[in-house]
């Protein structure tokens, strides 16, 4: 896959995105990454990229011209125009389900947003598909596009080990995860589950399941809810 994130602090994303599994997706090929200055595509001489926002208010808003710029050269690079992302508060919010259908693409790009935002009408133009992280507000794109690649990356192939690392995980069944557990089999009193050590894998699973569904039952009823409904249980 090819990503390519345009922003005004290019300089936040090496330490993130060139280490862990984001790093070896890049290393071993399975991920081309490549940040953009976003002032380098601005037809302004001195790099502006902002200006006023029609009909008031405060703060500056992002202009449509350079992120378009950027965009065209890209498509004319790639010989294709890339799924474009724009990092925003009033997007759907990120989920598993969108993670992988983005890893299906060819090509990605995330545009990251600060000040006020940007030009709507970019995002008309190009069809632009908004993506929000949570139900709040930061002070630019940068950190959402961040987690958008991290978590899209980890859903290409090859990039781990085995598919069961990320199947197993919360969300990717539409259930959190059970709680795992490794060596001392006794730390400070607490013992691991009895079953865990048994070795019958047909009872560790069963386990797992009914420790999923009571975590996701606790901590996100509304995920929970959404499971039963899709299992045919729902109300």
């Amino acid at each position: 896959m090819r990503l390519d994130i345009f922003t005004l602090f290019p300089e936040m994303f090496p330490a993130v995105l060139g280490h862990s599994i984001v790093g070896r997706a890049r290393r071993r090929g399975h991920l081309q990454l490549c940040v953009h200055q976003l002032r380098d595509f601005s037809p302004d001489p001195r790099g502006r990229v902002d200006g006023t926002v029609f009909g008031g208010g405060k703060g500056m808003l992002l202009a449509a011209e350079p992120f378009a710029q950027g965009l065209d050269q890209l498509g004319e690079h790639l010989g294709l125009r890339p799924h474009i992302l724009y990092m925003s508060p009033r997007g759907p919010v990120l989920n598993q389900k969108t993670a992988r259908r983005l890893a299906e693409k060819p090509a990605l790009a995330i545009l990251c947003g600060h000040y006020e935002g940007v030009d709507q009408r970019l995002l008309d133009e190009y069809e632009v598909e908004e993506v929000s992280i949570g139900d709040y507000v930061l002070t630019g794109g940068e950190l959402p596009a961040m987690i958008l690649a991290d978590a899209v990356s980890r859903m290409l192939p090859g990039v781990l080990a085995d598919e069961s690392c990320f199947t197993d995980e919360s969300h990717f069944s539409g259930l959190l995860e059970y709680p795992q557990y490794t060596r001392p089999e006794v730390w400070r009193g607490r013992a691991a589950p009895e079953v865990l050590l048994s070795g019958h894998h047909g009872k560790i699973e069963a386990w797992r399941r009914e420790q999923s569904l009571a975590v996701t039952q606790r901590n996100r009823p509304d995920l929970y809810q959404a499971w039963l409904k899709n299992q045919g249980q729902g109300t």
